[in-house]
């Protein structure tokens, strides 16, 4: 009756394995570290960039316990902070000697002291969040208006280029606000021009008047194409910034969006608020020049001799100059899409870059002028020029054009990413700040921790007390529920915050909840004549519906803030809803085969460690 088979047991040894292996990783503590990572897009961190810090490290006598490459940055591991902050000295004077103008960001970071054998296993600590580590918090606005201007004016460039090249005549175009007006002298040319419109043109809706002797053609965005580029304007802003964050060494950065024009940027471990605004507000520039082929601008190139009159040298990622001219062909705000590809007769990576109606009119001038001759995409960043790419000009070029050239994949798509969002494409202003210290942090860490802690040696002493082995048992239950917790955020890599710490407490006491209605109804059926198998048995199979019933719409509140909450209010809410769904596993099914185990095998048994039981007053007797 009260028996478990083997297969069961092996979920639960299974599961508590698992458990264990994912929530050791929380138990080793960080070690002090310093992160190296690229500030400029041209410079690539590799397996070259780690050598060169092994040998810097070496040559100051410091010693490092790992260096390490994950992703785009190098990280050394130290056994304490003095140590740290020589090495951090020794790297930037090695790596960034000129500060108006360094090619690196070297930062003090905090690492997991995870031995490699768990890391193989893809087992993690969870993160913390800004309440528990410390950090700065900014809330930015996006100028939505002004990323609907700004494509108006491309539309109205567009527009005027169409009607020029079918030859429709028009008495001028204007811009009110958000709205093209073209003025026309007849009805069968704003006809035509209407027609010209709503075929090229599907973003666009129009509507005529006329005014005496005037037509007029008021053209705006639809509705649909308006939220569609707002959506598009915070979406890159939001990889914009992932890309200028990344140069601060943070880990875990959180960046998300909040309501339809807002972002919120979180920056755990970094104090310095100066700056994170200087990253945030950084902005960067592209331009397209022609190349100086000249027997003279090739001599300063490889020489480093002087540039001639009119030219500029720039180096490129190789780091070989390049002497361009100083007249500026286009710039990165005619650039309205870049995507990465294949080309279809060498199959190499290439970028497909596409500008608007202006541009592309400039750049098929140029292009016709300077076939098999070599134009630079120059990026400008904090007043420093690089050149990304220099190509050879094929052939004519027009409103669409790809780059080419000795590049791998990953470059490709990295040079893709850069030139969409290497500036922001709408405006953003701060409007709320706040600084969180390290010190802060860990109290909430302390006080988050005892407040779990002595939250589960008081349930547990109490459970004991009222209900004696049962009791031992349940407590055993909310520990497998709290170590289930916690493995589960560390495998989803969860980001723990006070909040968070507050909803695993709570968890804690719901969770004893179902074993109270087990044990109740235990004791129920005890006092209602039932044999002690029999009453174990039937306080487990009834109090089962009541457990799924109380949880259930209890995990429908977690949902509900789940979909609906944001920060801290959804942060609660994932710990929440997983600790329901724990609590559900190590309650009935874990606590069961506890039981069962223990009991399961008694053929004759007489009594169970249940706490006092009493029985109406007729029978006069007392079970425990």
């Amino acid at each position: 009756m009260n028996r478990y088979p083997a297969w069961k047991y092996a979920i639960v040894v299974f599961a508590l394995l698992i458990a264990v292996l994912y929530t050791l990783p929380n138990f080793f503590g960080e070690a002090p570290a310093v992160q190296v990572s690229s500030i400029k897009s041209t410079v690539k961190i590799d397996a070259t960039s780690m050598d060169r810090i092994a040998q810097v490290l070496k040559a100051a006598g410091i010693t490092a316990d790992a260096i390490t490459l994950e992703g785009s940055s190098v990280k050394a591991r130290f056994d304490n902070t003095d140590t740290q902050i020589k090495a951090k000295d020794a790297i930037q004077k090695a790596l960034a000697p000129d500060p108006e103008d360094p090619s690196y960001v070297v930062a003090l970071n905090l690492l997991s002291r995870s031995p490699a054998w768990l890391t193989s296993l893809h087992a993690f600590p969870m993160y913390l969040g800004l309440d528990l580590r410390g950090g700065v918090h900014f809330m930015l606005q996006v100028d939505m208006q002004a990323a609907l201007t700004k494509r108006v004016e491309s539309l109205a460039g567009d527009i005027r280029l169409s009607l020029r090249e079918k030859n429709i005549r028009h008495s001028g175009i204007s811009r009110d606000k958000q709205a093209i007006d073209i003025q026309f002298r007849d009805a069968a040319t704003l006809a035509a021009a209407k027609g010209l419109i709503q075929d090229q043109f599907p973003d666009i809706q129009t509507v005529d008047t006329q005014k005496g002797d005037e037509y007029q053609l008021t053209a705006s965005i639809k509705p649909e194409a308006a939220r569609r580029i707002q959506d598009q304007a915070l979406k890159q802003n939001m990889v914009t910034l992932h890309n200028r964050i990344n140069e601060l060494g943070v880990a875990e950065p959180v960046i998300q969006q909040q309501g339809a024009d807002r972002i919120v940027v979180q920056l755990p471990g970094v104090q310095d608020t100066a700056k994170a605004k200087d990253i945030l507000g950084r902005t960067a520039t592209l331009e397209m020049r022609l190349v100086d082929d000249s027997a003279e601008a090739r001599a300063a190139a490889d020489n480093a001799g002087a540039v001639p009159f009119g030219d500029e040298r720039f180096l490129e990622p190789s780091g070989q100059a390049v002497i361009v001219k100083k007249q500026v062909i286009l710039t990165g705000e005619s650039l309205t899409d870049a995507q990465p590809g294949f080309d279809s007769q060498t199959q190499q990576p290439k970028v497909d870059l596409t500008v608007d109606a202006k541009g592309g009119r400039i750049m098929r001038d140029v292009s016709r002028e300077n076939i098999k001759k070599r134009m630079a995409i120059v990026l400008f960043e904090k007043g420093k020029g690089e050149v990304l790419t220099a190509p050879v000009i094929q052939s004519e070029l027009g409103n669409r054009f790809q780059i080419s050239g000795s590049m791998s994949v990953g470059e490709a798509s990295d040079l893709a990413l850069l030139l969409r969002a290497g500036s922001l494409a709408a405006p953003m202003e701060i409007i709320e700040e706040r600084t969180i210290g390290p010190t802060l942090g860990a109290e909430n860490i302390a006080k988050g921790f005892h407040s779990v802690t002595w939250g589960f040696l008081v349930i547990v002493a109490f459970m004991a007390m009222y209900y004696m082995l049962f009791g031992l048992f349940s407590g055993l239950a909310l520990a497998v529920n709290l170590l289930l917790l916690v493995a589960i955020l560390s495998m989803l890599q969860a980001t723990l915050t006070l909040p968070g710490m507050a909803a695993m407490a709570l968890a804690l006491g719901m969770a004893i909840d179902s074993n109270v209605l087990i044990n109740e109804r235990v004791r129920e059926e005890l006092r209602g004549g039932a044999s002690p198998q029999a009453a174990i048995h039937a306080g487990y199979e009834r109090a089962w519906g009541t457990i799924l019933d109380s949880n259930i719409t209890t995990l429908i509140a977690g949902l509900a803030l789940l979909a609906f909450g944001s920060g801290p209010v959804r942060g609660f809410a994932v710990v929440h809803v997983i600790g329901i769904l724990t609590s559900m596993f190590s309650a009935v099914f874990f606590s069961r085969s506890l039981v069962n185990l223990w009991y399961g095998r008694q053929k004759k048994l007489k009594n169970v460690s249940i706490g006092t039981v009493w029985r109406p007053a007729s029978s006069g007797t007392i079970t425990k």
